[in-house]
């Protein structure tokens, strides 16, 4: 993709990398990956938008990618991606921006929405709608569940260490696009879900594998498993006005993959088709797409592209 421009932004105290596409006198789009994903997992949108006459950014948080690795990783907390968004705009004079977030990138653009809601023209998240502290919900798995094995200090270092890294990012792509939630027993490690024969997603090439593998190389895990799995409690000032008062009021779109494990959390799928969450988001619409998974932006690009380009061209 040799249209896309590279480069590094000085970020409180360190280097993150960002790629750009589009004039720099559009209106700006920034785009948060989740996880195991770097700013590459939007490459079709990022074209897509900016050939629809917008700009596309998209950084690698702390740790993740080209961006530099904190000196303490197990110290990385949501917010400092929260205050790097704020200040990557910042160094590119940026003062309203459309933001478009997947999986845990979401927390962080809401985050963000909410501290800084005057600089969102828009928000769009793929799998994870916003998850109020207040929500009629709470989360709770058994012991094999990945997120608990991955939270545990050591256990995902020592299973991810028998395995190169991308056979690691190839591992946790194969078990994410599954419908299922990725739950180990007992004496059976996250990485054995995935047997070593099983194929890629057609959708996700080698190639494209090849990318995420030599940048996990170089970053390692540390940073993507401190944030966002062993930073789950933390606490992040949603509101000045307080906690209750905490809501969304940009123009919001949520599109969920129907076969996104994630959708799947308990109590996730009646908070979203309820509408409970729009207690707490009002100006919300959801979009359903059969069959997408959990990275339906890669899965279905054209139809996420539509979707994306719709919202965007409604708000501008």
């Amino acid at each position: 993709m040799e249209e896309m421009k590279h480069s590094h932004i000085g970020v409180n105290g360190l280097k993150v990398h960002v790629a750009e596409i589009g004039s720099d006198s559009s209106p700006a789009v920034i785009f948060l990956h989740g996880f195991p994903e770097i700013w590459y997992t939007w490459r079709h949108q990022m074209i897509a938008v900016a050939n629809a006459g917008f700009r596309a950014i998209a950084p690698d948080y702390r740790g993740y990618g080209l961006s530099d690795i904190p000196q303490q990783p197990h110290n990385t907390k949501f917010a400092d991606l929260v205050n790097d968004t704020a200040s990557i705009l910042d160094s590119l004079a940026i003062s309203k921006v459309f933001v478009v977030a997947k999986d845990f990138g979401a927390k962080v653009g809401y985050a963000f929405a909410l501290i800084h809601p005057g600089k969102v023209a828009g928000i769009v998240t793929l799998g994870a709608p916003f998850v109020h502290p207040n929500a009629p919900f709470k989360l709770a798995f058994p012991e094999g569940f990945y997120i608990r094995r991955w939270q545990e200090p050591g256990r995902a270092e020592a299973d991810f260490g028998r395995f190169d890294a991308k056979t690691v990012v190839r591992n946790i792509y194969i078990m994410f696009s599954r419908s299922e939630i990725p739950m180990a027993s007992e004496n059976q490690e996250i990485m054995d879900l995935v047997d070593p024969s099983a194929p890629l997603p057609s959708w996700f090439t080698e190639e494209d594998l090849s990318v995420y593998g030599d940048l996990y190389h170089k970053s390692g895990f540390q940073t993507p498993l401190q944030v966002p799995y062993r930073s789950l409690g933390e606490k992040l000032e949603f509101s000045k006005h307080g906690l209750d008062d905490a809501k969304i009021e940009a123009p919001t779109l949520v599109i969920m993959g129907e076969e996104d494990y994630s959708f799947k959390f308990p109590g996730m799928e009646q908070y979203v088709k309820s509408g409970a969450v729009k207690k707490y988001v009002p100006n919300l619409e959801i979009i359903y797409l059969p069959q997408g998974c959990h990275f339906v932006h890669e899965q279905f690009p054209d139809q996420v592209n539509q979707l994306l380009l719709n919202f965007l061209n409604c708000n501008k």
